[in-house]
């Protein structure tokens, strides 16, 4: 089957090639689904090896941003972009702002955001040719960089998996391995630090883990040896597909709890963690907190209610572990369940009393 003939073989409603010589923008939307809302879904930047790889990285995403807003309680649906440029080298204004025009084209139907690779400069780039942004600054009405807000949320989540796995109300003392040392890979760090844990850290990058090593209780290993740390958890917070079949029997850790997208290579990678009585925090539930964060800014930014949508992670992973020990299922199973279940109830809801019709969404003022 062609990847043409797999989109059309899927679940997404729409996939958009965004193509300008001009710029040199390449790029992929991918609307996944819009039946809680408009689909917000941050705007990726890497260096794909081919257009292939880059089409099956945002079908991916763009699932997995659909199942995170519906597990959160969000109003939103999901989708992604991704800009097939190496970040280091191909920045430039022209190529955001001919980003920010084709998502303009697309009439509210997708919102985006920072993810690997961009950041909230290149968001005010875009802010230029569209609204519907989020994560930009807060001068103009955003509420910047959501990495803070990922780590804050994964730290949530990761206190439920430790209650639920190891019967302990305290990480003081306990073993992380965190792969990934970027935007959000270092918050954790940090936020692990203050609840006294010790933190073995590696990166792709060796100088995001220069600037850790010096600190205390902090131990820098290899790219290959981060899986076989001997560590209480271990803490995705890289690119996805690292849980597969060549990694898992790797592991010491009892819980997987991290930041990355699309972590499981395939959903036997998860009933594999389940069979070895690892826990496993669905990647989408526990790493919902940049997405609630940006979310608010449709409705006026606050802080405060911010943090306290952080805590609600919590309370996901204590539902999903719940289900997963009453029915005998895999995590990722479970928070599937949720999702769907979410998505058919309100769908079935709104078309009860708002005759088929799609939620609306508050936009953003916008002066310029």
């Amino acid at each position: 089957m062609s990847k043409l003939e797999t989109i059309f073989a899927g679940e997404h409603e729409e996939v958009v090639f965004c193509n300008d010589k001009a710029s040199g923008l390449k790029c992929l939307i991918a609307i996944h689904n819009t039946q809680l809302g408009p689909a917000l879904g941050g705007c990726r930047m890497w260096k794909y090896e081919s257009v292939d790889q880059a089409l099956e990285d945002v079908l991916r995403l763009s699932k997995g941003m659909t199942y995170k807003a519906a597990v959160a309680g969000l109003n939103l649906g999901g989708g992604k972009a991704v800009i097939i440029a190496d970040p280091k080298k191909d920045k430039s204004e022209a190529l955001f702002r001919s980003f920010g025009s084709f998502i303009e084209s697309l009439n509210g139907r997708y919102i985006t955001a920072e993810d690997v690779g961009t950041d909230v400069n290149d968001m005010e780039y875009i802010f230029m040719e569209t609204s519907n942004v989020v994560g930009v600054a807060e001068t103009h009405g955003g509420s910047g960089d959501p990495s803070p807000w990922t780590a804050k949320g994964v730290l949530e989540g990761l206190r439920a998996c430790v209650e639920h796995k190891l019967q302990k109300t305290s990480l003081a003392g306990l073993k992380v391995a965190v792969q990934g040392a970027g935007h959000v890979g270092q918050h954790l760090v940090q936020l692990f630090l203050n609840e006294g844990m010790h933190v073995f850290i590696c990166d792709i990058d060796s100088s995001r883990t220069k600037e850790l090593s010096d600190r205390p209780n902090v131990t820098v290993v290899s790219t290959d040896d981060i899986y076989e740390v001997d560590a209480d958890i271990f803490c995705p917070s890289a690119l996805g597909a690292v849980i597969n079949e060549k990694t898992i029997p790797k592991l010491k850790c009892k819980i997987v709890a991290g930041s990355a997208n699309n972590q499981l290579a395939t959903p036997e990678c998860g009933d594999e963690l389940f069979r070895k009585k690892i826990t496993y925090a669905p990647d989408y539930a526990i790493n919902a907190g940049g997405l609630m964060n940006v979310s608010i800014e449709f409705e006026g930014y606050d802080e405060r209610r911010a943090n306290r949508m952080m805590r609600n992670i919590y309370y996901v992973m204590k539902t999903i572990h719940t289900h997963s020990q009453m029915e005998s299922l895999p995590e990722y199973k479970c928070a599937d369940r949720v999702a769907l279940k979410r998505i058919e109830e309100i769908s079935r809801l709104r078309g009860r009393f708002i005759g088929n019709s799609k939620p609306s969404f508050p936009g953003r003022i916008v002066r310029r």
